[in-house]
């Protein structure tokens, strides 16, 4: 149980802590969580009209939780119906946690509904995309030849593999050259394997043998220019740059590599049970959206040869 006099930047404190060390949270989200949060208690403290201590959040009222999403979808910089869905969703996980741990219940905020959302379909790109991507860095006038292969064998770790840019980022001089399977650490601490191609430990292999900088094992395995390690807008900035030069859509992104290999995985044949495990998912039914990726494309196929059509 919580102290009384706790205030509600207190207890904001004390629920990222949980995320961060109890539910062990990827630092972005927990940072992502906290400036929902910190908006969240500004709100309050406006409309109120001074400092919420812990007590007071159990008195939020559904109207001022309706208002406060209002605030967010028509300010200076305002929020899509997917963010605000998100937002709503951190704030009741906020409660929720109020609730368990410090017995300040706010029953009342069940009643507030989020926008209704369409959802959305993974977008991923096609094979021969996949590949210009990956051997479109060769190409790069300016760059170092060593820039060229680190970031052909991080696009190609991502296609690969199907991971997450924070999953592959995360390599440490350790772990190369790659094992047959690399063990990894995804979202919420879930480990899984990922059986390594041939064509992901060459790719790899032939970045280390260029890169200029003298690793430690516990090193991150990809480096920036200056010697630091390679971030994850890095990536996503020459991913932009790329699908520049090649014409392809904004929708190709780092994160499409690990979409496209669940979906041509499943186009050659392999099993939806698989490729959970491969991409780490906690529900098959996140994988499930796959199968209408490819049912997609198959109809656009059709529409497009059928005589018929």
């Amino acid at each position: 149980m919580a102290h009384p006099l706790m205030t509600a930047p207190e207890a904001l404190a004390a629920w990222l802590e949980h995320l961060a060390h109890e539910r062990r949270l990827s630092p972005r989200t927990v940072e992502a969580y906290g400036h929902i949060g910190r908006q969240y208690l500004a709100f309050l403290e406006r409309h109120r009209g001074g400092a919420q201590q812990l007590a007071d959040l159990g008195a939020v009222t559904p109207a001022e939780l309706r208002a406060h999403l209002a605030e967010r979808r028509s300010g200076e910089r305002p929020l899509g119906a997917r963010s605000i869905s998100q937002t709503l969703s951190a704030i009741r996980t906020f409660h929720a946690f109020l609730d368990r741990r410090c017995g300040v219940a706010a029953p009342r905020l069940a009643l507030v509904r989020g926008p209704r959302l369409k959802p959305g379909l993974p977008r991923p790109v096609s094979e021969d995309q996949a590949r210009g991507l990956i051997q479109e860095p060769a190409a790069e006038p300016d760059a170092p030849p060593w820039e060229a292969a680190r970031d052909r064998a991080v696009l190609t770790l991502l296609y690969g593999c199907g991971l997450r840019i924070s999953e592959g980022l995360s390599l440490t001089r350790a772990d190369a050259p790659l094992p047959g399977a690399l063990r990894v650490a995804g979202k919420g601490g879930k480990t899984r394997l990922a059986p390594v191609l041939p064509a992901v430990r060459e790719a790899v292999d032939a970045y280390l043998a260029l890169q200029p900088f003298a690793l430690a094992p516990g090193d991150a395995l990809f480096r920036a220019r200056r010697g630091g390690p390679l971030g994850p807008r890095q990536v996503q900035a020459t991913v932009q740059r790329l699908r520049g030069r090649l014409g392809l859509p904004a929708s190709a992104t780092p994160h499409a590599l690990r979409h496209s290999f669940a979906t041509h995985l499943l186009g050659a044949g392999a099993d939806l049970r698989s490729i959970q495990e491969l991409l780490g998912h906690a529900s098959l039914s996140t994988t499930q959206k796959y199968t209408a990726v490819d049912a997609a494309r198959l109809l656009e196929a059709y529409s497009a040869a059928h005589p018929r059509a």
